[in-house]
């Protein structure tokens, strides 16, 4: 059921999404995960198989959450101890028993499947080369390829060459013409598109987005409840004398974003 309520006066109405900002992360952070999930059920690995991913913010907070589904031998690694408590929100699906978790890089030479989530200045080539593994992912965090400096500064290819293993993947993550494949960056991709395209509608006299800039209160303020309590909140507000389903045009913009494992 659409969400409207008056707005100044009784000519102009205010409309709603049902869907909160939480839920965007998530359709993102889903469609990431799906496809590392596939790829590793492809290489039919054993239960024993350890599988350690490297980088919570959040692809890696994904790609555990659906793993954890089938796999148990899971370790999420994050130079910053205090992600961790992104396994036990709505984010992470409340993932306190099933994961374990370690701020020491140095573990993800125990993994026998290592997945580095960790993107511009994570891991380096000369941490991939310690590694001695039966399959190594490793997310690509430029997305379209339209920026000159950010395309020269990724060096995924370099890690991925100091990795002697015959099991190589790359995730690609891209559709609405976004520099890069974060998820912060995905969904600001969304919300910015569609600003644009409710302001097109008639009889729309203007939009909003519940947006900050949430790095600084995970980064900086360290404070990941209060992330979780500012992205519950309808993504949208619309202020039109003609209601529409902002619902449906959010999950058309979603739809365009596409992740694949690429060899």
């Amino acid at each position: 059921m659409m969400n409207v309520d008056t707005g100044i006066t009784s000519e102009v109405l205010t409309i709603k999404s049902e869907i909160r900002l939480i839920d965007i992360f998530n359709e993102i952070i889903s469609k990431k995960s799906e496809a590392v999930f596939e790829y590793i059920e492809s290489l039919n690995v054993d239960g024993n198989t350890k599988i350690v991913v490297v980088g919570t913010y959040f692809t890696g907070l994904g790609i555990v959450k659906r793993l954890s589904e089938k796999y148990e031998n899971i370790l999420l690694i994050d130079i910053y101890p205090h992600l961790e408590e992104l396994l036990y929100t709505d984010l992470g699906g409340d993932l306190k028993n099933k994961i374990k978790f370690s701020s020491d890089i140095d573990q993800m030479c125990s993994g026998d499947i290592v997945i580095d989530t960790t993107g511009f200045g994570g891991i380096t080539p000369e941490q991939s080369s310690r590694l001695n593994v039966d399959a190594f992912i490793i997310e690509d965090p430029v997305a379209e390829d339209n920026d000159e400096l950010l395309k020269n500064k990724n060096n995924i290819h370099e890690r991925l060459n100091e990795v002697d293993c015959s099991n190589k993947a790359v995730i690609k993550t891209r559709g609405i013409d976004t520099k890069t494949s974060g998820t912060m960056t995905l969904t600001i991709g969304v919300l910015t598109n569609l600003l644009n395209r409710f302001l097109e509608k008639e009889g729309v006299l203007y939009c909003a987005c519940e947006m900050g800039f949430f790095e600084e209160v995970i980064f900086k303020q360290k404070d990941v409840d209060k992330f979780i309590e500012l992205t519950d909140t309808n993504a949208f507000k619309v202020s039109t004398i003609k209601p529409f389903d902002l619902d449906d045009l959010i999950r058309e913009e979603i739809d365009k974003i596409n992740s694949e494992m690429i060899l």
